[in-house]
C-alpha cells in the first residue's frame, strides 16, 4: 500500500499494474474507490487539468474532496475487480453510487455435514458450517464448470435436501442421465461420500487427474472432426485450472509493494545471472486442439511494460500432428530468422511457455536463424520452475519476488494473446461452415447443428428424424435436404 497527499502525485511512483485505488477526504474517510487495468494511467487522469475543465460536476467535486490517496497493486484485472466490491461494500464511499447494489460475486458453496452434499453457488459467505470457495467474478465460467463437475462426478443438482423416489421422478433426462442416484439407492451413501470427497480435492487444487481425462476427451473429439466438442472441452479444462489450480487466483488482501517495471527487469537480471538487464523479453506459446489449428503467439515486453504494436501471431504450417515441440521450433524460427534476414535488433531474452521439451526446440530453432547468441529460458507452469540452458536443475524464484511476477505476467499474456487468436480461427472456420451452402440454414441454425452434433461428420451420420426433433424450426423435409446435399458431395 503506498499512501500520498493529493498534490504529491508523481506518475513514477505509481506501477503500471492492475489494482485499485483508494481517495479520503480531509477526515480520513473513504469516499471512492476505483479499479484500474494500469493504475498509472487510470490514477494520473484524476490530476490531469486537461480533463478536469471538461469534467462533470460529480467528478469535479470528487477530486476536490480528495485529501490523500493510495493504491494497491494485485495480480490481475480480476483481482481488481473483486477488491474493488469487497472495499466498495464495506466502506459504501460516497461517490461510488453507481456500484451501491447488493450485488456480490458467485462463491461454491459445499456442506459435507449434510446427507447427501450438492454443490451450491451463494452471493454471500454464511457462518453456517459449510465450505466456501471464491469469491469468482466469471460468472458465466463458473458455471459451466460446476455444471461440468456435477456430471463429471455424477453428484445431484435437485434442490431437495434429501431427495427421495418421488423426487427422483420428476428429475430432467439429462439430469438422470449424469447422476449416480442416491435417492433411490443407485449408488450407496458411502460411495456418495467418497465422490464429494474427490470433488474438494479439485477444489483445493489437485486438478492433475481430471484435466488428463479431459485432454484425454478433447483428442478424441479432435480427432473424430468435432472441433466445437473439443473447444468446449478445452475451455472446461481452461476454467478448471484458472479456478482451482494452485497456481491460479488468490484473492486477498494483503498489499503488494509497488515496484517499476525497470526495477522488475533489474530484479530479473539478478535472479537469471545475466549479464545485462533484460529490457527487451520476447515471450510465445502455442495454442491448438490435438494438433487442428494450431497456432502460435510472440508477446513483447519492453522496460517490463507490454509493447503491443511489436506483438505478433503465427499460423502454424509445417507441423500437422499434435506436437507442441515441433510447433514451437517452427515459430521461434520463422520468428528470429526475419530478423537476422532484415538485420533488425533481437530482445535481450527470449521466454518459452514450458519446461525442457519446448526450451530445448526453441534454442534449436535460434541456433538455425544466423542471428546472434540471445538468452532462453522456459517458465514451467505447474511449479514456476524456471529452465535455464545448461543448469541441471530448474531454478526456482521465490513466488513475491519481483522477477518471477514480471515472467509471470509475460508468460499468461503470452497465452492470453495464442488463446484469442485460435479462438477467433474456429469461429471463422464456423462462419465459413460448409452449412453455408444450403439454402435455407441461417446462421442460428447452423450454430445449433454443429453444436448438437459437433461435426459435420456426425451430422452426416444422423437420420432426417433426428435433425428435426434436435434442431428447433428445422422440419422434416429441411432435415432431408440437409443430408441430400451432403449425400450428393
Amino acid at each position: 500500500m503506498a499512501k500520498n497527499e493529493k498534490t504529491d502525485f508523481y506518475p513514477g511512483d505509481v506501477p503500471t499494474a492492475s489494482g485499485i485505488y483508494i481517495f479520503r477526504d480531509g477526515f480520513g474517510r473513504i469516499i471512492y474507490v476505483g479499479k484500474a487495468k494500469n493504475l498509472r494511467k487510470r490514477v494520473s487522469q484524476y490530476f490531469t487539468r486537461s480533463r478536469l475543465r471538461m469534467a462533470d460536476p460529480r467528478l469535479a467535486s470528487l477530486v476536490n474532496s480528495i485529501a490523500t490517496w493510495e493504491f494497491r497493486a494485485v495480480k490481475n484485472e480480476n483481482e481488481a475487480l473483486v477488491l474493488e466490491s469487497r472495499l466498495i461494500k464495506e466502506y459504501t464511499p460516497y461517490y461510488n453510487i453507481l456500484m451501491r447494489d447488493d450485488k456480490r460475486f458467485l462463491m461454491i458453496r459445499i456442506n459435507p455435514d449434510e446427507e447427501l452434499p450438492r454443490i451450491d453457488l451463494v452471493r454471500i459467505r454464511r457462518n453456517d458450517g459449510a465450505l466456501h470457495f471464491g469469491p469468482f467474478p466469471k460468472g458465466g465460467a463458473l458455471r459451466e464448470t460446476v455444471e461440468f463437475l456435477n456430471r463429471y462426478f455424477g453428484l445431484r443438482s435437485c434442490r431437495p435436501q434429501i431427495p427421495g423416489e418421488k423426487e427422483h421422478r420428476h428429475c430432467l433426462r439429462k439430469t438422470i442421465e449424469h447422476c449416480c442416484a442416491p435417492c433411490v439407492g443407485k449408488t450407496s451413501h458411502e460411495e456418495y461420500c467418497e465422490r464429494i470427497g474427490r470433488l474438494l480435492e479439485v477444489m483445493k487444487g489437485k486438478t492433475c487427474d481430471i484435466l488428463c481425462e479431459i485432454r484425454i476427451k478433447m483428442e478424441e473429439a479432435a480427432k473424430d472432426r468435432s472441433y466445437e466438442k473439443a473447444a468446449k472441452l478445452r475451455d472446461v479444462a481452461a476454467n478448471i485450472d484458472e479456478i482451482f489450480s494452485v497456481h491460479g487466483r488468490n484473492f486477498r488482501f494483503a498489499s503488494i509493494s509497488p515496484l517499476k517495471g525497470t526495477a522488475s527487469v533489474e530484479d530479473l537480471r539478478e535472479a537469471l545471472g545475466l549479464e545485462k538487464p533484460p529490457t527487451v523479453i520476447e515471450a510465445f506459446d502455442i495454442s491448438n486442439i490435438s494438433g487442428q489449428l494450431a497456432v502460435g503467439s510472440m508477446v513483447r515486453f519492453k522496460g517490463g511494460e507490454p509493447d503491443r504494436q511489436n506483438y505478433r501471431r503465427f499460423r502454424v504450417k509445417t507441423v500437422y500432428q499434435s506436437d507442441d515441440f515441433a510447433m514451437m521450433e517452427e515459430v521461434v524460427f520463422r520468428r528470429y530468422k526475419r530478423l537476422a534476414d532484415e538485420k533488425k535488433e533481437v530482445p535481450d531474452l527470449i521466454l518459452i511457455d514450458g519446461g525442457k521439451g519446448q526450451l530445448s526446440s526453441a534454442i534449436k530453432a535460434v541456433s538455425r536463424t544466423g542471428c546472434p547468441p540471445i538468452p532462453v529460458i522456459g517458465l514451467a507452469k505447474k511449479n514456476e520452475e524456471v529452465f535455464i540452458p545448461g543448469v541441471q536443475n530448474p531454478v526456482i524464484i521465490v513466488k513475491d519476488r519481483p522477477a518471477l511476477k514480471l515472467l509471470q505476467h509475460i508468460r499468461d499474456e503470452a497465452h492470453r494473446f495464442a488463446i484469442s487468436y485460435h479462438r477467433e480461427i474456429r469461429e471463422k472456420m464456423l462462419r465459413n461452415s460448409v452449412l453455408d451452402e444450403i439454402a435455407g440454414i441461417g446462421d442460428e441454425k447452423k450454430k445449433l447443428l454443429l453444436k448438437v452434433f459437433g461435426s459435420i461428420s456426425q451430422i452426416k451420420k444422423s437420420t432426417p428424424d433426428e435433425i428435426s426433433s434436435k434442431i428447433p424450426g428445422i422440419g422434416i423435409k429441411t432435415a432431408e435436404k440437409i443430408l441430400e446435399f451432403f449425400n450428393n458431395r
